[in-house]
């Protein structure tokens, strides 16, 4: 069995936290366009007995990839490439405002709320955007 090493623990946390991003974004239907909620309809009709809240609706979405309708595969396509946007553009941020912070329930996204006046103008945009601080 391979150890983890410590760059690897990062990165696994740093994974966890975007995809935690992502996963909300997802559950809670961030909008393909104005009002609109392209995942609903999926959740309701697969993910019917999950309970909201800690990504669970999300990783149900997920298991049943397959049976997903093409807007809400559009829909969580578009959230996965905003989640490595804001990896990209808050990963410095994170790193010194959250330092040592667990993650997942997104802890470290409340981190950088709280932090809100430190960030750096290309966090501080990717956070403004629609459905960056769900």
């Amino acid at each position: 069995m391979k150890s983890m090493t410590v760059f690897s623990g990062v990165r696994m946390k740093w994974l966890a936290f975007f995809a935690g991003v992502c996963c909300l974004s997802i559950a809670t239907g961030a909008p393909a366009a104005q009002g609109e909620k392209p995942c609903a309809d999926d959740a309701a009709r697969l993910c019917k007995d999950v309970q909201p809240g800690k990504g669970g609706v999300a990783k149900c979405l997920k298991a049943h990839k397959d049976e997903l309708s093409p807007a809400c595969m559009e829909n969580m396509g578009r959230m996965k490439k905003k989640a490595g946007n804001m990896k990209q553009a808050c990963k410095e941020d994170a790193d010194k405002l959250c330092k040592g912070m667990e993650h997942g329930g997104g802890k470290v996204r409340d981190c950088l709320k709280e932090h809100e006046g430190e960030l750096s103008t290309s966090c501080k945009e990717m956070m403004d955007r629609p459905g960056g601080r769900r």
